[in-house]
């Protein structure tokens, strides 16, 4: 009996190492409109996001850039390669939190939480104040 147990312990710590790893939000997403990708990347502890592509990354022939920045001096940055979050840390049960979310089309930068939905579903809440109120969107992975 014995001789059969650890193999199958092994087996379930496998498993669970596996599962665990395949619901990391590091990696490439959409938002539900399309309109652009992400990457979620590990920024030393925590995990931040960056915009790696826009569906139109042009405006009058040119890169878009970050016009709505409340920093004057920031508005001169292209969107394309611009870090939109930061501070998420991991809170247990899929769910990363205490992060920030930045928003260029109004400049503004929210509160955020980003919880794994399924190993290619996430969710993205940005909330002012309490999390109960805010905008949930619904991302999914692409490779």
């Amino acid at each position: 009996m014995r001789k059969h147990l650890l193999p199958l312990l092994m087996l379930m710590l496998f498993t669970s190492a596996a599962w665990a790893q395949s619901l990391s939000p590091i990696g490439t997403w959409t938002n539900e409109e399309g309109k652009a990708k992400f990457e979620i990347y590990k920024c030393g502890e925590k995990l931040c996001g960056k915009i790696v592509s826009l569906k139109e990354p042009l405006r009058n022939g040119k890169p878009k850039l970050d016009d709505n920045n409340p920093d004057k001096k920031l508005r001169s940055k292209p969107l394309i390669g611009l870090r939109f979050m930061e501070g998420f840390e991991y809170d247990g049960d899929n769910k990363w939190d205490d992060g920030t979310i930045y928003d260029p089309e109004s400049g503004k930068t929210y509160s955020c939480y980003m919880k794994m939905t399924g190993k290619d579903k996430m969710e993205v809440k940005g909330y002012i104040g309490i999390s109960l109120i805010g905008r949930t969107q619904y991302w999914t992975r692409v490779e």
